[in-house]
């Protein structure tokens, strides 16, 4: 801005400044829009990719469908009953967590992943993503529900590689988000699908806006 010098008789650039009962304040730059990762996480049968897609229209965000990163050989095991150990998951949290990543650097504000991500461990190896920039905000989504319902959910599906002795294997897997992970949000998903999503968009939607304040 220019002031007026009396004593030279001309106009001088100053800073630019904020003038307020009688001081002068510095104009704060503009603070960095936060990018998300959403992790939608839960037990086969919770609702992880209806939830995900949802969100990812609402957000206007790219969505990574977990399951379609998969080796071949995790899908074989999983389609015959056999649980996944944590050496069959580690390179697949790694793609998720990478193909995530990926999304941000091309541009995007943010993503939407599916992942069941069981135990915190699991977690874990997610939440790297965000220690690779201070805009890089990972949230995880907990679809919540009991083991019974989502057993009924995985029979009713049709041609789909998780089979119900799965679901008992995944829940004996569990290790529920505790209060220390604070950045889970959890979500019950024992009522009506439509019902599910618009919580988790209402949940996700406090969940930013706590973050401006």
């Amino acid at each position: 801005m220019l002031s007026y010098n009396e004593q030279s008789g001309v106009y001088v650039s100053t800073p630019s400044a904020i003038y307020t009962m009688g001081k002068v304040q510095s104009i704060p730059k503009r603070e960095k829009r936060p990018r998300h990762i959403w992790i939608i996480t839960g037990p086969a049968g919770c609702g992880k990719s209806s939830v995900a897609d949802f969100l990812a229209k609402r957000l206007n965000l790219p969505y990574i469908e977990g399951d379609d990163f998969h080796p071949k050989s995790n899908v074989e095991k999983m389609a015959n009953g056999i649980p996944l150990t944590d050496d069959d998951r580690w390179d697949w949290l790694e793609t998720l967590r990478n193909k995530a990543v990926e999304e941000l650097q091309s541009g995007a504000e943010g993503c939407v992943v599916t992942c069941s991500c069981l135990k915190r461990r699991y977690r874990d190896v997610i939440r790297i993503a965000g220690r690779e920039a201070d805009d890089v905000v990972v949230r995880f989504v907990y679809l919540r529900a009991s083991e019974e319902l989502l057993l009924k959910r995985v029979k009713a599906r049709k041609n789909h590689y998780m089979k119900d002795d799965m679901v008992h294997s995944q829940f004996t897997a569990l290790e529920e988000p505790g209060e220390s992970e604070v950045d889970v949000i959890s979500v019950d998903v024992s009522g009506s699908l439509t019902s599910v999503q618009n919580l988790t968009m209402e949940r996700v939607r406090e969940c930013i806006e706590e973050e401006k304040h």
